[in-house]
């Protein structure tokens, strides 16, 4: 069975689709390969940050793109937050967006 990428809403949508066109390429190539591995993809495409929470891992020329996602019951990988990077760490305004958003997620099911 494959799993299933959503966004957490219309917001997260479009802040993912309005990516810079070569990180957005890599972006949707990722989810692509999520869809088929699912927990199992790992580095160098996505990686753990804690708390239930992963990233994927874009770059290109136009910088480093990140999405911040979670996992649910029945395969479902839900897309909290997405962003371009600006710095080395993942800046931590970033995180906690992510992070309230699970906890809506989780509270929902």
């Amino acid at each position: 069975m494959a799993w299933v990428i959503e966004f957490f809403d219309e917001k997260v949508e479009a802040e993912t689709l309005a990516l810079p066109s070569k990180i957005l390429a890599k972006m949707l190539h990722i989810f692509e390969l999520m869809e088929i591995a699912g927990a199992q993809l790992g580095e160098p495409y996505t990686k753990s940050l804690g708390n239930g929470l992963f990233e994927v891992r874009a770059k290109a020329q136009e910088g480093i793109g990140r999405s911040i996602y979670c996992y649910q019951k029945g395969q479902k990988i839900i897309i909290l937050h997405s962003f371009v990077k600006k710095e080395q760490k993942t800046p931590k305004r970033d995180l906690e967006i992510a992070l309230k958003r699970k906890k809506e997620v989780d509270n929902e099911n």
